[in-house]
């Protein structure tokens, strides 16, 4: 079997043609969907990137356990079960968090890589001294603050210079070299369409605003205070990038017409999360609920073997942590024993339900749950560090290190059901100077009250509900998907969960 894995990030549902925008042009989104399954109701599990993409490698939940970082050495990785059982894997890839200390682990259990440098805030060009007077001049006073973003645009002049044609161009000259030979995944993963929304003029142009002011397409994560037109213009580049993706992802479609892989390798599109463009007066992620902008994702699979389903579409409820045993059920490589994800390949052949519900959010943040049709989020009482920990053998976070501090504080926690018999360094998450957890970029959660939307009823949720009944059966639900997910005993407490309450309606 051949696997091409497009991983895209914050690619919003909402903004593709194959799930019904009418805004936004993805013609080869859509293209595609005609040849393959497309999921309905995918959902994230771990938030936000890198966290995401440990469930993808390891088909398991890890925000209860932990906040972003690396692969642990107890970790099954599908790259790496695949290159140990004999089938090459390969990665294309712009994105940057790879080479930082919460995700060094990762780009490594591929056989081979290809980073494509310059992307976002990456540390590319080295300025011992830049003239930043002179950079912020062209862009919004909101964006001042990314430096390395401002010196790293400043490098790129033409189209295949930014980094999303260049991964999309590794990955066709690993096609071009390999296409012909067999037992092989290529992971092509583009950094875009998330932030930064810098697309090339062509793809910009087609998305015409009233705004006239200075670069202005990387929002802050915080509540909508921008003007109309400033909001028009955000959401025009984020726009003109999809619509970039778009394109560049039907070269790939084209590279299959042409060399007749539809007949022999499966092709798979989804994203790690989507991403909030004002909606419930929200910019981007991380700080809110996780709103349905954020947490219900697209995934369209092809496989030869099933080519007479092209265009149909799937009701099942599926989750980010299936990915990885559908990706080692297509090689026909054993799923280890505590993957919590299941193989969607049943489900290429016909839709039937093979979960009640899943759980997903932020470490730290609520336990959300969602059936396909309702959507609870449970906060804690409080969101301090007050019985909070993060388990770990690799503890660094995202760009840093754990403390001293914080590692001559640690304990030596019994082995969880998925470490391989390995007890964990057991720590207290980093706080702010009230005690308050921090989030892994440095922000604190908002709006946190528990809620229960009814997502057919308004599916903008726009209004909570009060049903005790169903509040009581997801409550029920979420305790056995984290006894499931072995969730730490604390975290019962923290979020106030015992069997009991799921039955006193």
């Amino acid at each position: 079997m051949k696997t091409v894995f497009v991983l895209l990030d914050s690619l919003n549902r909402n903004a593709m043609e194959s799930y019904g925008s009418t805004e936004v042009h993805t013609p080869n989104f859509a293209r595609f969907s005609q040849r393959a399954v497309t999921f309905d109701n995918h959902y994230v599990g771990s938030l936000p990137c890198i966290p995401a993409r440990r469930d993808l490698h390891t088909g398991r939940i890890n925000f209860l356990h932990r906040s972003w970082g690396p692969l642990e050495p107890f970790d099954d990785s599908f790259p790496e079960l695949l290159k140990q059982s004999g089938t090459y894997s390969h990665i294309a890839t712009d994105h940057h968090h790879y080479f930082a200390d919460g995700g060094a682990t990762y780009h490594q259990r591929y056989s081979s890589w290809d980073l494509v440098r310059g992307q976002a805030i990456d540390r590319w060009k080295a300025h011992v001294d830049p003239d930043l007077g002179a950079l912020k001049q062209d862009f919004h006073p909101l964006q001042h603050h990314r430096a390395n973003y401002m010196i790293n645009r400043s490098y790129v002049t033409d189209e295949l210079e930014y980094c999303g044609p260049q991964v999309f161009g590794l990955a066709q000259e690993f096609l071009k070299q390999n296409y012909k030979d067999d037992n092989w995944l290529l992971q092509l993963e583009c950094f875009d369409p998330h932030e930064p929304f810098h697309a090339p003029p062509r793809f910009r142009e087609m998305y015409p605003t009233d705004y006239d002011g200075p670069i202005l397409d990387w929002p802050i994560y915080k509540r909508v205070t921008e003007t109309p037109e400033e909001i028009a213009e955000i959401r025009a580049n984020y726009a003109a990038l999809t619509t970039m993706c778009d394109e560049y992802f039907g070269k790939l479609l084209d590279f299959f017409d042409e060399n007749d892989m539809w007949k022999d390798t499966c092709l798979v599109l989804t994203t790690d999360h989507g991403f909030l463009l004002g909606e419930h007066d929200w910019w981007s992620k991380n700080r809110m609920p996780v709103y349905d902008e954020i947490a219900h994702i697209p995934l369209m699979i092809y496989h030869p073997e099933f080519s007479n389903q092209g265009g149909t579409r799937r009701k099942a409820l599926t989750q980010s942590i299936d990915i990885m045993p559908t990706l080692l059920d297509l090689h026909d490589k054993e799923i280890p024993e505590d993957v919590l994800g299941r193989s969607l390949l049943p489900l290429l052949e016909h839709d039937h339900d093979i979960r009640e519900a899943v759980i997903f959010g932020y470490f730290g943040a609520a336990c959300n749950i969602t059936d396909g049709r309702y959507v609870y989020y449970r906060y804690p009482e409080r969101l301090t560090a007050d019985g909070l920990y993060e388990y770990t053998l690799m503890p660094t976070r995202m760009t840093s290190r754990f403390s001293i501090k914080e590692l001559a504080d640690a304990t030596l926690a019994n082995p969880f059901n998925f470490s391989k018999g390995v007890p964990l360094l057991k720590l207290k998450p980093r706080t702010n100077e009230v005690g308050d957890t921090i989030e892994v970029q440095g922000m604190n959660f908002e709006d946190t009250q528990t809620r229960l939307y009814d997502l057919w009823a308004d599916p903008k949720q726009t209004s909570p509900i009060n049903d005790p009944k169903v509040e009581a059966r997801l409550v029920a639900t979420m305790i056995d998907l984290m006894h499931e997910a072995d969730a730490p005993a604390e975290l019962f407490d923290r979020f106030d969960l015992t069997h009991n309450e799921a039955f006193d309606v």
